[in-house]
């Protein structure tokens, strides 16, 4: 509620009232005086006298007073209204102050632009004036018969033709390429390559073969084009490395920008070309060496028809702009006192460690089953297209119709726990790759530069050259260990179907009762 002025102390109706009081107290006193003039004592009388003086002497004071009062309030009214209108003007005057001085400054940015724009454009006229200058003189010059140039000698077009080529040319940035020259060539220390790009020269020279008919660029007549050999190099450093752009520019030569968009073709390309060479689901005769080589990987015979091992990892990523919740992980935030977000890459490998599905790209808050709900594979196994064939997957993933994954329920059986250690042989070999996939590719220990739309063509493009490493027995050192650690929770329904339950029993009492269960569960 707002208050419209100021409120007097007393109205004139106020004035008026004591005025009219005073005046009939006044009367009444000398009617009373006159009265008792001639009768009573006289020390009575002198008293009753004194009193009516007394009483109007003190309402004057307090009328008195009041005025003071209201004047002082007055006058205090007007001190405040003098004070507020110097403020006033006071921040009137900085406000059309400030603002002149925008208008000054943007008046002078225009200007400068301008001048700008003109200074280049008239060097561009100078240039183009120079270039028809040299044309006309070289038109000029040419004779009639153009048998009479010498062969091998340069024809005055050619000559105006380099000049153009080399005045356009001038444009663009300088940049050290040293570091590629040296590494380029076949002399250079083949350790030290493997040791950048976590893969020996052959296999690069393999992989630049492969992707040279996508990624090869003609060249212009404002620059030359990027050669294949350097295009792939850009895009393998940086997910070897993780540095940032700048310094993969710098190490090459290049822009950032240009560095940046490198890495996005390259990683296109490889899942174009590549991914149906070196990442697909195994055939009948891939998938019999596979189980063959699951049942056997513990030293003794274990599960049977085992055809894949699953699991599920998380890339750390930068909190995207939309649907920051469902990207937001809440246990990596808890065990690292950190606030984390990133996105789920679900994998099937063989029995060596190479991929054989893949699933990228959902949020981090989806748990291991909601993530195998909305992959291919989990439409894979609900088709009835595994039939035959177990895919091991751990605690988090549920079991169903060709997913087998361990007992979780309290108060176990040595039955059921020889059990579980024959699936935790299994996922050691899914777990294994996943700690080789991020250490081999550093880009993925950390939070990129990338878009979130452009992440799951980049991981992709690791997991198919973490194949080819894999295939091509590509060592790994010492120094790209790579701890994995990822919250294992256990499905909200981890039993979904009847018949797998029955089946998963049946495998237990049959590894037990035919001598295949270990005893390191004791």
């Amino acid at each position: 509620m707002e208050i419209g002025g100021p409120i007097p102390f007393l109205t004139q109706e106020d004035y008026s009232h004591f005025y009219h009081l005073f005046q009939d107290m006044d009367s009444n006193n000398n009617n009373n005086n006159q009265n008792n003039k001639g009768g009573g004592e006289g020390e009575q009388g002198g008293g009753d006298k004194e009193k009516p003086k007394n009483a109007t002497s003190n309402l004057k004071d307090i009328i008195t007073s009041l005025i003071l009062l209201e004047e002082e309030e007055n006058q205090d009214q007007l001190n405040r209204a003098v004070d507020s209108d110097q403020h006033r003007a006071t921040f009137d005057a900085n406000f059309n102050h400030q603002t002149q001085a925008m208008n000054d400054y943007m008046t002078q940015s225009q200007a400068h632009y301008a001048q700008l724009d003109e200074l280049d454009h008239s060097r561009a006229k100078r240039a183009r004036r120079s270039t028809a200058a040299v044309a006309a003189a070289a038109a000029a010059a040419i004779p009639e018969d153009s048998s009479s140039l010498q062969p091998g000698s340069t024809s005055p077009v050619q000559v105006q033709q380099q000049q153009q080529q080399h005045h356009r040319r001038l444009w663009v940035k300088d940049r050290s390429k040293d570091w590629w020259e040296r590494c380029s060539r076949g002399e250079f220390p083949e350790e030290d390559f493997r040791r950048w790009f976590r893969m020996s020269r052959a296999t690069f020279d393999m992989i630049c073969n492969e992707l040279d008919s996508a990624v090869t660029k003609k060249n212009t007549m404002l620059r030359d084009a990027i050669p294949v050999q350097q295009r792939v190099a850009v895009c393998i450093w940086r997910l070897a490395t993780g540095d940032p752009l700048r310094l993969v520019s710098k190490r090459f030569g290049l822009g950032i920008s240009t560095c940046h968009k490198l890495v996005l073709e390259v990683c296109a390309a490889i899942k174009t070309v590549l991914m149906p060479k070196f990442l697909h689901w195994p055939d009948e005769e891939t998938m019999k060496r596979i189980k063959r080589e699951f049942e056997g990987i513990s030293g003794t015979p274990g599960i049977p028809n085992v055809g894949g091992a699953m699991y599920t990892t998380h890339i750390p990523i930068i909190a995207p702009k939309a649907s920051v919740g469902t990207y937001f992980n809440k246990r990596h935030t808890e065990r690292n006192q950190k606030t984390s977000y990133s996105i789920t890459v679900q994998g099937v490998v063989d029995a060596k460690g190479v991929f054989r599905d893949v699933c990228i790209g959902y949020p981090g808050s989806y748990p291991d089953d909601q993530v195998l709900e909305n992959s291919a594979l989990y439409e894979r196994a609900t088709r009835g297209s595994l039939k035959g064939v177990w895919i091991v997957g751990n605690s988090g993933h549920p079991l169903m119709d060709g997913v087998l994954v361990p007992y979780t329920h309290q108060n176990l059986t040595w039955t059921q726990h020889a059990f579980n250690e024959k699936v935790a042989d299994i996922q050691m070999v899914a777990k294994e790759a996943f700690a080789r996939l991020k250490g081999r590719w550093a880009c993925l220990q950390k939070r990129t530069e990338v878009k979130l739309q452009d992440l799951p063509v980049l991981l992709g493009a690791c997991c198919v050259l973490h194949n080819i490493c894999e295939m091509r027995s590509e060592k790994m050192d010492p120094e790209w260990k790579f701890d994995l650690f990822d919250d294992e929770m256990v499905a909200e329904k981890s039993v979904r179907s009847n018949v797998a339950a029955q089946a998963r029993d049946q495998i237990a009492h049959y590894l037990l009762h035919h001598g295949r269960a270990g005893t390191g569960f004791l």
